[in-house]
């Protein structure tokens, strides 16, 4: 996940209560033995597929366990898409992986962690450093690669997480893979939205991602993200990057919007 926030600060932890770390304990384990079963399994069937479904599974596997329950709305386009959703949580990466078998941009930062880029690889994350000007061209080709040999990509143009409430400015820079050489692939922005527990899920501010985390993982009470595939941009919505940013986050507010006042 893409997540620039201040250092942490100790005043504005939410502490875990007594009777929530039975439910983490479960789902922690739960998750382990979803991993020692899926990783064995993605080795075996790598030889014989192209595009490996043990990914998509783990994380559809791992959505559930933390408690999500996902309800799809709109039309998805075809197997090959670039997807633009606003970003809220953590969650957001499991539940779309499992519903699209989306590979994803993420932040350099995390490639810094062993243990977790090893995991990332296993779906083709790609690893770009936003906050490198000079390496775009790079960054932009390492995109256009990942469309080539995984289909669906999603990158959150927000670049990290937001309140749910309203949306951050959209970064195009990276959206430069789709100028060129990908007019056959849909580009489809997508709204997450996890209705009345938005304020609850959202990462912002300063709490600490393991807080956050666990925090999430304690919860007794299921989680339901609705995610909506809009309707995918037009050939006049997608002349250039920053028409592309212009237009998706125009669609995902419009969007917001709307669900507000039914």
């Amino acid at each position: 996940m893409n997540k620039a926030a201040p250092p942490p600060d100790p005043s504005r932890r939410r502490d875990i209560a007594i009777w929530s770390w039975p439910i983490i304990a479960i789902r922690l384990v739960a998750m382990l033995a979803t991993l020692a079963i899926c990783v064995p399994l993605f080795y075996l069937l790598s030889p014989f597929t192209a595009r490996n479904p043990v990914p998509r599974w783990f994380l559809r596997a791992l959505a559930a366990v933390a408690g999500l329950r996902i309800r799809k709305c709109g039309i998805r386009a075809h197997r090959d898409a670039f997807f633009l959703p606003n970003h809220l949580s953590w969650l957001d990466i499991p539940a779309l992986a499992g519903t699209t078998g989306s590979a994803f941009v993420a932040h350099d930062g995390l490639a810094g962690i062993g243990p977790l880029r090893w995991l990332c690889s296993l779906n083709d994350t790609v690893f770009v450093a936003r906050h490198d000007r000079r390496s775009i061209a790079h960054q932009v080709e390492q995109v256009r690669t990942a469309l080539r040999e995984t289909g669906a990509l999603t990158i959150f143009p927000e670049g990290t997480t937001s309140d749910g409430q309203a949306l951050l400015p959209f970064k195009s820079a990276l959206l430069s893979a789709l100028d060129a050489d990908a007019e056959h692939i849909p580009i489809q922005p997508v709204l997450l939205d996890y209705g009345k527990d938005t304020a609850d899920i959202a990462w912002v501010g300063a709490e600490p991602g393991l807080d956050n985390a666990l925090r999430i993982l304690g919860r007794w009470r299921p989680i339901t993200l609705t995610i909506t595939f809009l309707p995918p941009l037009t050939e006049a919505e997608r002349m250039d990057r920053k028409t592309i940013a212009r237009a998706a986050r125009l669609a995902i507010e419009a969007a917001m919007l709307e669900g507000r006042t039914r």
